[in-house]
């Protein structure tokens, strides 16, 4: 929804195709979704160096981090975690004008959520499920949540009391309880090599 009848839309001289082919290359969002713990931070990190060794321009939107900043007004319940990634997904879309490749790593666990997102970026939206098992992300536990929320002191605690609705059709899985990490990034290197984001790379 649209709050005023006088917002209208500014079209400017430089477009998407514009930036695109300055930076020589084709604007997309990774959206990297999972349980808490499974790696997509680590995963993205790891991807977006990758990337900015062969030269190509990017930013990593981490959920942590953007919780600092643009949504540190949200707290955890339903209807803030829901505006929460409305607002990245926004963001993502501000990003693609931009012609940069985006990641992002949030749990995102609601399909509809992302379900959304995607309608927002069209086939520019590459959803990346990072698969792992719920005993391996509670042994792992990087930030203690998981025994946090066993003990009771986090509620609505994703995998634990509130649900993660695996992805369907996502474009690319990684299983990062049995894959390692340099083989999840070339997993997804691979991928956008294939859709004609880059070329002309050697990897």
């Amino acid at each position: 929804m649209i709050h005023g009848k006088n917002i209208v839309w500014h079209d400017t001289n430089i477009k998407q195709e514009d930036r695109e082919a300055l930076l020589q290359q084709k604007s997309v969002v990774l959206w990297f979704t999972g349980l808490s713990g499974s790696g997509k931070s680590t995963i993205a990190n790891a991807v977006e160096k990758r990337l900015a060794a062969l030269g190509r321009l990017t930013y990593l939107l981490d959920g942590d981090n953007v919780r600092h900043g643009l949504n540190k007004d949200l707290g955890f319940g339903v209807s803030d975690r829901v505006e929460n990634i409305r607002r990245i997904a926004e963001v993502c879309k501000l990003f693609l004008d931009a012609g940069i490749i985006t990641l992002t790593a949030f749990i995102s666990p609601l399909a509809a959520d992302r379900e959304n997102a995607r309608q927002l970026m069209g086939d520019r939206f590459i959803e990346v499920f990072v698969d792992c098992s719920l005993k391996a992300c509670e042994s792992r536990d990087p930030k203690g949540l998981y025994k946090k929320a066993r003990a009771g002191e986090i509620k609505d605690f994703t995998g634990i009391d509130s649900p993660y609705e695996k992805p369907v059709n996502p474009e690319i899985v990684i299983i990062s309880d049995k894959q390692s990490i340099e083989d999840c990034v070339d997993d997804i290197i691979n991928y956008l090599l294939a859709q004609g984001h880059f070329k002309d790379v050697t990897l």
